[in-house]
């Protein structure tokens, strides 16, 4: 019997005993995929009191201060024993959900957190360290780390569990990197591809189930972003359900919403035009559509019970932040308290249902940015019950009209699949579950 023919919380419970058990192994680095939802942080969690148990001091790398207090927070509640340090930067205040947190200690110096098993920081934070090692350490987001990061905290612990999704986006810098293409010591390649490059031994294990995306939802974002390493969804169809407390009026945001609570999908699609990035018409209809979604008093029925959708259960996602600053801008006050921001500020959160200003809408040309999959797969892969995505008409044609032509170097494996195929696959998916604007 294969981990596919399990059900999904055994399937998914096989691949953490065997992560665990490799950490009490021969190797140096275990590597971890996760695709959208799978329980990254959970693992995290997990594997970092199962070493503290085994009595190994610990030090944790997350990419962002967020994703460190969030790791604090869900540490402290579910290993209360554990003590645990904060390493931050002088001007960090400790939020009230951290002060709140008995077993943790906050400083600004290792030596002051010597006496705790376990030590989290950011990776940045860790590279002002110029000494002090540890027997282990987990890199949370490891897909996102950049290999010079890596690099620069490598001689401060000895082994390591490298935890993130491949699937998310890259990477990225102000500057230009093509003088490094190739080498294999490029510090914009991940820091997981550089290890693996080095390192090939290494055991590598892949989260198999979704728990945030549902039945309508996984086997869409796997085949557009995941076509080797394929997952599915922890729930089945019909265990979720959306409903709305007030009938529609019959206009298109409403039959748009009407058409992402059946499928958990919908494609709001404007007329055909070229226009600015802060495109007014395309914003209106994204902020139109989340506000919408508030008025009709939506309530998500799943394996969590039943709960009505509030406006910190709804994002808006989009690729820049002046596209951002405008969907903020047209909400409102009536739409108080939805998360509105780019798909890198989004990566790893989670919501009931997400509207998202497709990062081609309105396009005169498909630049690398725009085609980058893990733009697309950030903004299409946050929601546990249905994604509406904004867009002009004429994206397919604009995609035809600029193929993929990514220069192929030597010593860089080719990246499956591109952002023009990803782009192609889920537009092809939207195209059924497309309403006109205005029609």
């Amino acid at each position: 019997m294969t981990v596919q023919d399990l059900d999904p919380s055994a399937a998914a419970g096989a691949v953490v005993d065997d992560v665990l058990a490799d950490l009490g192994g021969a190797h140096r680095g275990v590597v971890v995929d996760s695709p959208p939802g799978a329980g990254k942080s959970t693992l995290v969690v997990r594997a970092a009191g199962h070493l503290a148990a085994a009595g190994e001091r610990l030090m944790i790398v997350a990419q962002t201060n967020e994703q460190v207090d969030d790791l604090i927070e869900r540490i402290a509640a579910e290993h209360p024993g554990l003590t645990v340090g904060r390493l931050s930067a002088a001007g960090y205040l400790p939020p009230d959900r951290i002060l709140a947190c008995a077993s943790v200690k906050v400083a600004q110096k290792a030596d002051d957190l010597a006496d705790r098993a376990v030590v989290i920081a950011t990776a940045a934070k860790w590279a002002t360290l110029s000494d002090g090692s540890w027997p282990w350490a987990i890199v949370d987001e490891a897909y996102q780390m950049r290999s010079d990061m890596l690099l620069r905290i490598a001689g401060r612990f000895e082994r390591a569990l490298f935890v993130g999704d491949p699937g998310q986006l890259d990477p990225f810098s102000s500057v230009e990197v093509e003088r490094w293409a190739g080498l294999t010591w490029d510090p914009m390649r991940s820091a997981v591809a550089v290890l693996l490059a080095h390192n090939p031994e290494l055991p590598v294990h892949r989260l198999p189930v979704s728990w945030r995306l549902p039945a309508s939802a996984a086997p869409v974002v796997s085949r557009a972003f995941y076509p080797f390493t394929g997952f599915r969804s922890g729930t089945g169809p019909g265990d979720r359900r959306l409903e709305y407390g007030a009938g529609g009026m019959g206009t298109s945001y409403d039959r748009a919403l009407d058409e992402a609570a059946r499928s958990g999908w919908a494609l709001y699609e404007l007329p055909a035009r070229h226009a600015l990035r802060t495109d007014a018409e395309a914003v209106r209809a994204t902020a139109a559509l989340a506000v919408r979604v508030l008025q009709r008093g939506p309530v998500a029925h799943s394996e969590r019970g039943s709960q009505p959708v509030r406006a910190d259960r709804i994002a808006i996602g989009a690729a820049h932040r002046d596209q951002v600053a405008a969907i903020r801008a047209a909400l409102g006050s009536h739409g108080a308290g939805i998360t509105v921001d780019t798909a890198n500020r989004l990566q790893g959160r989670e919501y009931d249902v997400t509207v998202v200003l497709h990062p081609l809408s309105g396009r005169r040309d498909a630049t690398a940015f725009h085609l980058e999959s893990g733009r697309l797969c950030v903004l299409t892969s946050r929601h546990r019950h249905a994604c509406l995505v904004v867009a002009r008409a004429g994206i397919p044609e604009l995609l035809d009209a600029h193929p993929s032509a990514e220069p192929v170097r030597l010593g860089v494996p080719v990246r499956f699949p591109d952002g023009w195929e990803a782009n192609q696959a889920i537009l092809a998916h939207l195209a059924r579950h497309r309403v006109a604007a205005h029609a």
